[in-house]
């Protein structure tokens, strides 16, 4: 349970078995990546933020937004160039922290791309109907009418074939699939470009000043101007819009399949994170320019604006290119599952079916095809309101335990001498006072010590875990602040504190000496940053009204990990089994520190689990 694998070793394609195809390059990586994030949000989260939350300042909601993805992207990044393997973060989760975390990460994102595969499938399938004013929903009600509680209305059997067809396009090959996505792609970045340079048109600079006293008495308009509802508008809007750049990890998956991973990969989520800033922020400044905030409409903000300019033909482009949103975004959320069941199934995390590789068509046929099965079902019989409920946080998860990951690896002791630590007698005869300046002597390396050596790999762990811990507690305190009206001055003096507390882990972090492993990509800034980042979007999250009764899902998940997992401990043959099919052969598992490790562990998943 506290073994995890070496970056040195996992990066070695062994032989044995068919392995997956490496066919895709910058140019396919960077559209799977944009394809995966620009979705249908493109056309709805502009007008929804500027209209509830920050008003015609939802442009800076978006990049503070991008800056926090940001991060995480170039985490992803290290970690692609350090370790270019399908799996993505559970592969970095088994290699930062170890295996017990790496399958409870491997898990959530299962489920969590099951349940998205399902969510956008429906969406898709609700959407098409609309449009056609619900031909489908009214013959299906009345001929195949489900009259059950928790299920849907009627059997989506559109949702179920769109599915069911992705799934065989996915197995049919890698080559194939993302031809598909290229092309959905660019026909969905000329319909933002139609948008933008049709909205060039109508631009009023009026719209983004707008006097307060304009503003009718019924509406919710805050204060006028550019940032009506000040800067906790403009926060709250990036909280949200931070999950308009949620799926750039897809990229992440295809580390056995693009010809050049430790430089295209990094590339890819950067050029890819680059690609979406710029659509989001053209987006979100013609919406606002061209109508005023708070007469958006919610739901759909471009089709109700170019109703009112009577842009009828405009509105249907518009309309016809969030379809094309859709089914890069039903890619993008299929294409990672089955890469992540592959990845398990050949560490003996998993059945070891999910590791075949089809011999002509180079892809993990049978993973593929039973994840689209079973996500098709889920598509069919659920409603769309019911398969958002038990979306859970994997994803943000896993990018809070990769940018933990690159934090741990980056002082990761890669020296073969061996660091001789004192006896205990001589700790035992020190005064207190000597104890107190050695203590500060380690944790701020003033010795200058150069090379990462055991004892800095563990200073430089537990300051990573305080930082987590006091980030995760600032964000709360800063949060809730609202809600502790009769102790705000306590609050305000605690956040104060913890914000001392946080510069000084960072500068103890920063004393620390770092790996010298030579990598193709690096992130040059401290990533702590990104940590906090990550926390702050997830326990915003935890807060939020609106999802409190989604509390359960992770613990539910985690009982089901620990049963999975414990199972699978009882068949150690398989995974021995494994070894022989060339993947996970001994010298690829390193068992680091005993019980020390296990206890660094510990720390990590109870975290995991708290956020």
């Amino acid at each position: 349970m506290s073994r995890r694998k070496s970056d040195n070793d996992v990066v070695i394609d062994q032989p044995g078995k068919e392995k997956l195809a490496r066919v895709l390059n910058l140019v396919d990586l960077t559209a799977l990546g944009v394809g995966s994030t620009l979705g249908v949000g493109v056309y709805v989260l502009a007008g929804a933020v500027a209209k509830t939350d920050a008003g015609p300042a939802v442009v800076l909601s978006f990049i503070l937004a991008a800056f926090a993805s940001a991060f995480a992207g170039l985490c992803y990044a290290e970690f692609a160039a350090r370790v270019p393997k399908a799996g993505s973060a559970y592969v970095y989760s088994y290699v930062g922290v170890g295996e017990f975390v790496a399958f409870v990460i491997g898990w959530n994102l299962i489920l969590e791309y099951v349940i998205g595969t399902a969510s956008v499938a429906k969406g898709l399938s609700n959407y098409i109907d609309a449009l056609l004013e619900y031909p489908m929903k009214r013959t299906m009600t009345e001929l195949f009418p489900m009259n059950v509680s928790f299920l849907s209305e009627f059997p989506d059997f559109l949702s179920f074939s769109v599915v069911l067809l992705l799934s065989i396009l996915l197995s049919w090959g890698v080559r194939e699939s993302t031809m598909i996505n290229n092309i959905f792609t660019v026909v969905n970045l000329l319909t933002v470009a139609t948008v933008v340079i049709t909205g060039l048109f109508k631009v009023n600079l009026y719209n983004w000043n707008i006097p307060k006293q304009d503003i009718p008495k019924n509406v919710k308009g805050g204060e006028g101007g550019f940032m009506p509802f000040g800067w906790a508008g403009v926060t709250a809007g990036a909280a949200k819009c931070f999950y308009g750049f949620i799926g750039f990890d897809t990229v992440a998956t295809t580390g056995e399949e693009a010809k050049k991973p430790k430089r295209d990969i990094p590339l890819a989520i950067i050029l890819s994170l680059s690609i979406i800033t710029f659509a989001y922020c053209c987006i979100s400044s013609v919406l606002t320019l061209m109508w005023p905030y708070y007469k958006q409409d919610a739901d759909a903000p471009f089709p109700y604006v170019y109703d009112h300019l009577g842009w009828t033909v405009i509105k249907w482009i518009v309309s016809s290119g969030a379809i094309f949103a859709l089914f890069t975004s039903l890619i993008g959320t299929m294409f990672p599952l089955p890469r992540i069941l592959y990845a398990m199934s050949c560490d003996g995390l998993l059945f070891s079916m999910f590791s075949d590789i089809h011999p002509k068509y180079q892809t993990p046929l049978l993973a593929t095809l039973l994840s689209g099965l079973l996500a098709g079902i889920m598509s069919a019989i659920f409603n769309l309101e019911q398969l958002i409920d038990m979306m859970s946080i994997g994803t943000l998860l896993a990018y809070s335990i990769v940018c933990i990951c690159v934090l741990v690896l980056r002082y990761k002791n890669d020296s073969d001498v061996e660091f001789v630590i004192k006896g205990n007698d001589e700790l035992e005869t020190s005064s207190f006072t000597e104890t107190i300046i050695k203590t500060v002597v380690k944790y701020f390396n003033l010795s200058n010590i150069k090379y990462a050596n055991e004892e800095t790999e563990s200073v430089a762990t537990i300051i990573t875990m305080l930082y987590i811990f006091t980030s995760a507690v600032f964000c709360f305190i800063t949060v809730q602040q609202e809600g502790f009206a009769s102790s705000n001055d306590v609050a305000a003096y605690t956040s104060a504190i913890l914000a001392v507390v946080l510069l000084l882990l960072l500068l103890l972090l920063a004393r620390q000496p770092q790996s010298t492993k030579e990598l193709s990509f690096k992130l040059l800034l401290c990533t702590a940053g990104s940590t906090h980042t990550v926390h702050k979007h997830l326990i915003e999250r935890l807060l939020d009204d609106e999802t409190r009764h989604t509390h359960l899902d992770p613990f539910c998940h985690l009982v089901v990990n620990w049963i999975v997992h414990i199972r699978i401990l009882w068949h150690e043959e398989q995974r021995r089994g494994t070894e022989a099919n060339g993947r996970a052969k001994k010298e690829t598992i390193e068992f680091y520190g005993g019980a020390s490790n296990f206890h660094h562990q510990v720390i990590v998943h109870t975290l995991s689990v708290y956020v």
